[in-house]
C-alpha cells in the first residue's frame, strides 16, 4: 500500500497509467483506501487528470523549461494533478499548492520542492493568459489521430462526439424489471431525495442528476437495481432470450450484460466466458447481489476447443475486444492508452473470435455483435466483411429510436441522448 496520502497516491497512479501503460481502472482497483471522501478525492485527481490530459500538457509545455527526465516523471505526475487542482477543483489555490508541494518528501526528492512551488505559483499569477494559449493548442482534447478519424467516419458529428467524449459521464441505472417497474424505482429514488429521470430510448434506464454512492440506492444490495450506461442496457434486449434458452455471454465481463440477460429471462442455462480470473470475480460478484447464476469459465473464447463442451447456443452476445473509443468519457486514460496502430490488430481479434464463435450457434439462433467502439473499422466494416464471407448469416433489422442505422447494424454515438458510444448488429443463422 503506498499510504494515506491520496495526493501521493494520485502521482504514482498517474505514473502508472502514463509511463507504464496500465489501466486506471487495474491501478485504483489494486490500492485499497479505507476512507471514501479520501477514495473519491483519488479517483477526482486521477480522472480528472486525464480527462484534462491535452490542457495540462500545453499548460507544462509553457510552464517547463524543460521536459522532466525519465526518472523524475512521477514530478510530471504531481504537477499533473496540481494544476489541475488549481483550475478544476474548489481547494484553495494556498492549499492545493501546499499540499501538492508537501508530497515531494514522500516520493523522496525535496530538491523538486522549489521547482514546483515555483511553477504553480507562476500558473496563478499569468492563470488565464497561460489557460487561454494552453486551449486554443488543445482544443478538441483528443488524440490527433483519433479526431482524424473520427472526422473521416462522422463528418457532421465530429465536433459533438470530442465534446461529449471530454464531459463527466453520467451516472445510470438499470432497473430490474423483475422486481420493480420502471416508474415504480424512480417513486423510491424520490422518496429518498434522489433527483432522477427516464432515459427515454431505453425502457430499463434512469439517469441521476449526480451521482450518489450506491448503497444509497434503495435495495441495491438485494438487487433491485444496478449501475450500467443507457447504451449498455440495450443488449439484452435485443437478444430477445427465451425462457430455457442456451446463451454465451462471450467476454462477460465485468458482467454488467450478464446480469441484465438472466433478469429478462427464466431457467436460462447461461455460460459466460471472460480471459482473466480477476475480472471473472467482478461477474461473480455482480450476480450474487442479483441472485442469478451462471457457468462461469476462464478462458480465451476464441480457442474453443478449451472451454465448449459440444452443446450449441440459442443466443450468443459477442461483446468483442474493442479501441473503447465510445466510452472515454468514463475511462479517460484510453486517450494515453490506445494508439493508432492498435486498431488493425482489434480488427483481427474481433473478426477470429467471431468466425470462432458462430460455429457455436444454432441453425435460426442469433448473434448479437457489441462494440464500445464509434470507428467503423470494428463495427459495420467488420459486419459487411463477416457476411460476405459467412453465406448462413443473415443480417437482421435493428428497428429502434436510438442511434444511428447504418447499412450494416446501429451505431450510438457519444452523448447521443447522454449514451456512451456504442455499436450494435444482431446476426442470425440461417439453414
Amino acid at each position: 500500500m503506498l499510504g494515506s496520502n491520496p495526493r501521493h497516491i494520485a502521482t504514482l497512479s498517474l505514473l502508472r497509467v502514463i509511463y507504464q501503460g496500465e489501466s486506471l481502472s487495474d491501478v485504483l482497483q489494486a490500492e485499497p483506501v479505507q476512507k471514501s471522501d479520501d477514495k473519491a478525492f483519488i479517483q477526482d485527481l486521477c480522472f480528472g487528470s486525464l480527462r484534462h490530459f491535452e490542457l495540462i500538457n500545453a499548460l507544462l509545455d509553457q510552464l517547463l523549461v524543460k521536459p522532466l527526465k525519465h526518472k523524475d516523471k512521477d514530478i510530471e505526475c504531481l504537477l499533473r494533478i496540481g494544476l489541475y487542482q488549481l483550475i478544476f477543483q474548489r481547494t484553495p489555490d494556498h492549499a492545493a499548492v501546499n499540499e501538492t508541494v508537501a508530497v515531494t518528501k514522500k516520493l523522496k526528492k525535496k530538491w523538486s520542492r522549489a521547482l514546483i512551488n515555483g511553477i504553480l505559483r507562476h500558473f496563478l499569477r499569468d492563470k488565464d493568459k497561460l489557460l487561454n494559449h494552453a486551449k486554443k493548442v488543445s482544443v478538441h482534447a483528443l488524440p490527433i489521430w483519433l479526431i482524424r478519424r473520427i472526422k473521416q467516419a462522422w463528418r457532421d458529428d465530429w465536433k459533438q462526439i470530442s465534446q461529449a467524449s471530454n464531459q463527466k459521464a453520467p451516472m445510470t441505472l438499470r432497473v430490474n424489471l423483475k422486481r420493480y417497474s420502471r416508474d415504480e424505482y424512480l417513486q423510491k429514488l424520490a422518496a429518498v431525495n434522489i433527483p432522477a429521470h427516464k432515459v427515454e430510448p431505453v425502457n430499463t434506464a434512469i439517469q441521476l442528476e449526480q451521482p450518489v454512492n450506491v448503497y444509497e440506492l434503495p435495495e441495491f444490495e438485494s438487487g433491485a437495481v444496478s449501475v450500467q450506461d443507457s447504451a449498455a442496457q440495450l443488449a439484452a434486449g435485443l437478444l430477445a432470450c427465451q425462457n430455457g434458452m442456451r446463451v454465451l455471454d462471450a467476454c462477460a465481463a465485468p458482467g454488467g450484460k450478464t446480469g441484465h440477460i438472466l433478469e429478462t429471462a427464466g431457467s436460462l442455462e447461461l455460460i459466460a466466458v471472460d480471459h482473466k480470473p480477476q475480472r471473472l470475480k467482478y461477474v461473480e460478484q455482480n450476480l450474487q447481489r442479483l441472485g442469478q447464476t451462471a457457468k462461469l469459465i476462464t478462458a480465451d473464447v476464441a480457442n474453443v476447443e478449451t472451454w465448449w463442451d459440444d452443446g450449441l447456443f440459442d443466443r450468443i452476445l459477442l461483446d468483442a475486444p474493442c479501441s473503447a473509443t465510445g466510452v472515454i468519457r468514463r475511462h479517460p486514460d484510453i486517450k494515453i492508452l490506445r494508439q493508432e496502430s492498435d486498431i488493425a490488430a482489434l480488427q483481427q481479434t474481433q473478426a477470429h473470435i467471431l468466425k470462432s464463435l458462430w460455429a457455436l450457434l444454432k441453425t435460426g439462433g442469433k448473434l448479437l455483435y457489441a462494440t464500445c467502439s464509434i470507428l467503423p473499422e470494428e463495427n459495420e466494416m467488420q459486419i459487411a466483411e463477416f457476411l460476405t464471407q459467412q453465406k448462413d448469416a443473415k443480417l437482421c433489422m435493428i428497428e429502434a429510436n436510438w442511434g444511428n442505422a447504418c447499412q450494416y447494424g446501429r451505431q450510438i454515438l457519444t452523448g447521443q441522448d447522454n449514451m456512451d458510444g456504442f455499436y450494435y448488429a444482431l446476426l442470425e443463422k440461417q439453414h
